[in-house]
This record gives structure tokens, sequence and C-alpha cells, in this order.
């Protein structure tokens, strides 16, 4: 087919409806999907996928599970299958300051990276706290061991090392915001994230999306993310770009 064909992946599953874990509900969970695919004298493939769940074991605690996955082809030939895992423990989510434990398990197949993963704890202040519009800056520390599958990095010092293992620092910002009377909804969650031992070792990432509400359990969405990675394979680029279109649907 020499005509080029584009495809919205319209298939109703991560991130528009950012979970808010101070809110009073039990259990609330959202799935969706963005992508893009052309075929045609170019082929092209980008697909994005994210959930988020949260639910209420106990009076005071709540347990919140966002897990993310990207897919790129280009020519038939795959460039990126990313896979993420965040998973935290919150005391107290309805104060304006409350503590939290997290764990994190991530791939990356471009990046060379077999497995990563960080545990540690930190805390959250509430800057604001309404039901349709809450910003929220977080700060923590983790433990993190990185897997390559090679050993040749950008920069030499780590050359030969197939794990490294740091103590990172990381701040966060995180909120949503709806604007005229709820017809458009913007999402955003970002980071940065130093080590405290070597300083050319960190990382920061903005993820940020647009929505716009169809009904009440499904909204179209506008997902753009940059990210930046200090240490890399050998000529491989440190930043990525994604902007993706889907839907999201949700419980709540």
């Amino acid at each position: 087919m020499k005509n080029s064909v584009y495809v919205l992946l319209l298939l109703p599953l991560f991130l528009s409806a950012q979970i808010n874990e101070s809110d009073s509900l039990k259990l609330k969970a959202s799935l969706s999907l963005t992508g893009f695919w052309q075929s045609g004298n170019v082929e092209t493939l980008i697909f994005r996928a994210k959930s988020d769940f949260s639910v209420k074991p106990w009076k005071r605690w709540v347990f919140k599970n966002q897990n993310s996955y990207v897919y790129q082809e280009f020519g038939k030939e795959k460039a990126d299958e990313d896979i993420l895992s965040l998973n935290f423990l919150y005391f107290n989510p309805e104060r304006k300051l409350y503590p939290f434990v997290l764990g994190f398990v991530s791939t990356n197949f471009r990046r060379e990276i077999d497995l990563r993963y960080l545990f540690g704890a930190g805390a959250t202040y509430q800057i604001l706290s309404k039901h349709n519009n809450w910003l929220k800056l977080s700060l923590s520390s983790e433990y993190e061991r990185t897997n390559f599958s090679k050993t040749n990095f950008n920069y030499s010092q780590y050359d030969g090392i197939e794990s490294i293992n740091t103590i990172r620092g990381t701040l966060w910002i995180h909120g949503k915001h709806s604007l005229i009377k709820n017809k458009i909804i913007i999402t955003h969650e970002s980071y940065f994230q130093p080590s405290v031992k070597e300083s050319d070792n960190f990382r920061w990432q903005a993820d940020i999306g647009l929505e716009f509400p169809i009904w009440k359990f499904l909204n179209f969405k506008i997902n753009y993310r940059h990210a930046f990675e200090s240490i890399v394979i050998e000529n491989q680029e440190q930043e990525d770009q994604f902007l993706t279109f889907g839907f999201t649907i949700k419980s709540y």
C-alpha cells in the first residue's frame, strides 16, 4: 500500500486522569492508551499505555500503583520498549504533609537497561488540595541499582561496569488542573533525580497531559513526555521526547 495511513489508537485503556492519593474514595483506577501508526512509504508505530490504581488497605494507609509501557517501531525494526512500575505506600495522605515509602522497577530496550530498581522513602506537601485542582511537592531519597547489557558509556569512568549503584535524592512536582468548567484538564508530573554521590549521574523527566472529557468515564488525551538521563551507553542520545494521542477510561 503506497499511500500512507495515519491511525489514532482508539483503545480505551495510563495517564490521563492522574490519581490523587489524598481523595476519599477507597478504590480508584484509570487506564489509557495513546499512540500513532503510519504505513506506506514510511512505517512507524508508537504506542504508550499507562494504568493508575489506588486502594485503601487500612484506614490511614493508601497504596498506589502506576504501570507504563512504551513501544516504538520504525520500518518494522524495534527502537524502544520500556516497562516501568511505580509503587507507593502513603500514611495519612489527607494531611497537608505526609510520609511515604516507594519501590520502582523498570527496563529500557534502547538504553540497554536490563533491569533497574529503586526503593526509598520521602514526604509530600500539598500546596493546593481542591478536588479538581491540586498541586503537590515531594522530596524523597532512594537506593538505586541499574544493570546494563553493555559496558561502554558516554563517561569513560563507568566503562567496564555492568551495574551502577547509587543513592539518589528526588524532587517531584505533580498536579491536576481543570479549566473552563472542567472542559479542559491539565495533568503533569515532573521530577529531578540527582545522585548524592556522583555529580554527573542525574536524570529528569517532565510528563504533561491535556485532556478533553467526552463522557463521565472517558477523555480524549494528548500527552507529551520529555526525559533526560546523563549516563547512557556510548553513542546514545541523552534525551527522549514523546508526543502521543489517544483515550483514557476511568472508574470515577
